[in-house]
């Protein structure tokens, strides 16, 4: 049985594939065609349904990973429940480091589906005893017979999307694609996709999406780790205090920074005019392009195929709370509650 009847052995069998949606209201005001790649129809809710699968196989093949095999990894969440969840299926202990910066409905999301779960401080640097980073490569050494994905200096990352979501935006474009908007943060989704897309024609522009307080755009253009980039922001999944084995820049045309705040209020808009429930980095990629509209860099002719890689449930107490968005202060003149939505009856 498989895809012709709709019925599957497991969930793993419903990875890819994912559906290209036109955006309409929240794209009218915008110069070209804008579609997005709505990733949370993997069953995952998560484009890193795909590099977990892809990594996860690739290492049985090889027979590193065997029955019994606990899988390690380093995680902001969504690659985190992606292993998890092939982990269940696989038959395989799982356990994740976390970054505190993950919302607290992933990581009760990662203990609901079996994993063991170490929560590390977030605003530590990279090589620090307590980053999520050295505490899962310490988990790793520690016990005999685990194996540690390393999603951020692995070139498995890439290939897997190398492999599915670049023919697949290739394929549903008709090979019009003209700009591919992705956040960065290990790099593998925007550098396996455009590896891809770069063979079919090496004309198509590649922009990634980068944080303030992130050193991914500033490395882009300079070629330098710059430490003084890096400072506290809230977004997950985008972004990082170290350059990622998992990034190719040379394919990268350009980077684009955006905010906290106004990727939220965009994550929200989408919610509110597409549809679609987002996540928050898919509201920080609809920011970018509203940013390069301003610098006017798409034309009317132009399609634009927009990642969206997860699923709104994912952050109910961070980007669709408005406690948490009052905390922030990302509810200012222009975006009170009440015009986002809130009354409260006396």
């Amino acid at each position: 049985m498989g895809q012709k009847n709709r019925v599957f052995d497991s969930v793993l069998d419903l990875v890819g594939n994912t559906p290209l949606i036109k955006l309409r209201k929240v794209a009218e005001n915008l110069k070209g065609n804008y579609y997005a790649k709505v990733e949370a129809f993997n069953p995952g809710h998560s484009s890193k349904d795909r590099i977990a699968l892809h990594i996860i196989e690739q290492a049985e093949k090889k027979g590193v990973l065997k029955p019994g095999s606990t899988i390690i990894e380093t995680t902001s969440g969504n690659t985190g429940f992606s292993i998890a969840m092939a982990s269940i299926i696989k038959g395989y202990d799982c356990i994740l480091a976390v970054s505190s910066k993950s919302s607290p409905d992933k990581i009760d999301m990662l203990k609901s589906m079996g994993a063991k779960v170490y929560v590390c401080p977030a605003h530590v640097s990279a090589d620090d005893p307590r980053s999520y980073y050295e505490v899962a490569k310490r988990l790793h050494q520690e016990m005999e017979g685990s194996v540690y994905i390393n999603q951020y200096f692995n070139e498995l990352n890439m290939d897997a999307h190398y492999a599915s979501t670049g023919p697949e935006i290739w394929k549903q474009t008709e090979g019009k694609i003209t700009h591919l908007v992705a956040c960065s943060g290990t790099g593998g989704t925007i550098s396996g996709t455009a590896r891809y897309l770069k063979e079919q024609n090496p004309n198509i522009k590649i922009i990634g999406v980068d944080a303030y307080g992130s050193v991914l755009k500033k490395f882009h253009e300079t070629k330098e780790f710059d430490k003084n980039e890096i400072y506290p922001y809230r977004i997950e999944g985008l972004g990082k205090n170290l350059i990622p084995g998992a990034t190719d820049f040379d394919i990268i045309d350009e980077f684009v920074k955006v905010t906290d705040q106004e990727s939220a209020h965009t994550a929200r808009e989408i919610s509110k005019t597409e549809g679609i429930f987002v996540g928050y980095t898919s509201g920080a990629a609809m920011q970018a392009v509203k940013q390069l509209n301003e610098d006017e860099k798409f034309n009317e002719d132009d399609l634009i195929v927009v990642m969206f890689p997860d699923h709104g449930s994912r952050y109910m107490s961070k980007i669709y709370s408005d406690k948490w968005m009052n905390e922030q202060g990302f509810f200012d003149t222009e975006n009170t509650e009440e015009a986002v939505g809130v009354q409260y009856v006396k």
